[in-house]
Parts: structure tokens; C-alpha cells; sequence
């Protein structure tokens, strides 16, 4: 009988604290993140509302979930539906981080050279850091398909990946999360247009130094 109860209290001792660290953090009053990991089908989200509900459900596992979360996604006029601008869906802000810093005030800050994103804030819904190009892994290159000031690319060439729908041909424009380029004049510096991918399947995406990954903003 001693045996049992010391064998008890024994695998008590080591389930407690795993158990323990395999709650996920809590991060309530976060009102913005970078998506910690992609969709499963490359930039095909199912179009925009697929990369809504992939923002909330992650948002819910932070303990965020009771906030309204958009991604940061434009769309391209396309099947006679008007194009949709990234800035116009996200709420009007201010956005706070997981780690409580904020990152924009407005719209129009989060859309100026004053707006706080970078590799120590750009963080994503677990509080981790999202690896930048000076790491091994680079997962820098964020989905937006948006211009500099948050707004749709007109219809033509495809700067959406079919407007989020596609896992193969096309292409979609990233921004930079760590805000960093080769050269300083680089439009890579840019958060949310630097460059278009190379491909809309996460094995093109990650050719570029990408995953897959949103800007998720709290819209309310």
C-alpha cells in the first residue's frame, strides 16, 4: 500500500507541472498578433473569412477569443465583387501586442512610418517572436496582399493568390515583419508590402522566407 501511494504521489509530482506547461498563455487584453503558425493549405484560406476564423480561433486559445479578429487582407476586384482594402476591416485601433506594447493608435498610424511593428513587437498570439532574417529559419514574409497604405491592388496580375484561394500557381504580396531588407532603401523595410511571393504553396511561400502567416487585428 505505501508503494502505491508513493508511486501516486510520484506521478503526480511529474504530470502537475507538465500538464501545467502545457496550458497555453493568456494574453486577454492583446488586440493584435502575427498569426504563430499558417493555414493548412498554403494562401488558400477559403478567401478572406477562412483567414478571419483562422485569426479568431487562435485568438481564442490566447484567451482573446471574445474580441472580434480580422486578418490584415486585401482583396482584388474580381467575379463582378468589388475589391476589399486591408486597412478598411481592422477596426480603428489602438492595437496592443500580447506583451502589452502598442504597436499603431489609428488607421492612420498603423499606415505611417510611426507605426511600431517590428521584430520585438510583431509577436505572435503566444507571446513568441516571429523568426526573423537573421535567424536560421526566416518566417518573415507576412501575407497582406496589400499596397503601403493598406489598400487593394487593382485586378489583373494576381498580387492575392486568387484572393485566398489558391495553394499552387499565382502569387501574393508579403510584408516584413522584422522590417528588414538587403539594402537600407529597400522596400522590404516595409511591414505590409515589400515584395510578392513566389508562389501561393507553403513550399513557395517558404522559399522566400515565409510560412503562411497573418496580421491578426481586433476590429472591436
Amino acid at each position: 500500500m505505501t508503494r502505491f501511494c508513493t508511486a501516486v504521489i510520484a506521478a503526480a509530482l511529474v504530470t502537475g507541472p507538465a500538464m501545467a506547461q502545457q496550458a497555453p498563455p493568456q494574453f486577454p487584453n492583446m488586440t493584435f498578433f502575427i498569426t504563430s503558425t499558417g493555414g493548412p493549405d498554403g494562401a488558400n484560406f477559403g478567401g478572406i473569412e477562412g483567414a478571419d476564423r483562422h485569426c479568431q480561433t487562435l485568438a481564442a486559445k490566447a484567451g482573446a477569443g471574445g474580441k472580434t479578429w480580422r486578418a490584415y487582407l486585401s482583396a482584388q476586384a474580381a467575379d463582378g465583387k468589388p475589391a476589399v482594402n486591408a486597412r478598411d476591416r481592422i477596426g480603428s485601433g489602438p492595437w496592443v501586442n500580447a506583451r502589452g506594447v502598442q504597436v499603431a493608435a489609428n488607421v492612420d498610424d498603423l499606415h505611417s512610418a510611426n507605426n511600431k511593428i517590428n521584430t520585438e513587437t510583431g509577436v505572435a498570439e503566444n507571446g513568441r517572436m516571429i523568426p526573423g532574417r537573421l535567424h536560421v529559419v526566416n518566417q518573415h514574409d507576412i501575407l497582406t496582399g496589400s499596397t503601403a497604405d493598406g489598400r487593394a491592388y487593382p485586378p489583373g496580375k494576381d498580387m492575392t493568390c486568387g484572393n485566398w484561394t489558391k495553394n499552387a500557381e499565382g502569387s501574393a504580396f508579403v510584408g516584413h515583419s522584422d522590417r528588414m531588407g538587403l539594402r537600407d532603401d529597400a522596400p522590404s523595410k516595409s511591414w505590409n508590402a515589400s515584395h510578392p511571393s513566389r508562389g501561393c504553396s507553403y513550399e513557395k511561400l517558404k522559399s522566400s522566407g515565409g510560412a503562411g502567416l497573418l496580421y491578426c487585428f481586433a476590429a472591436n
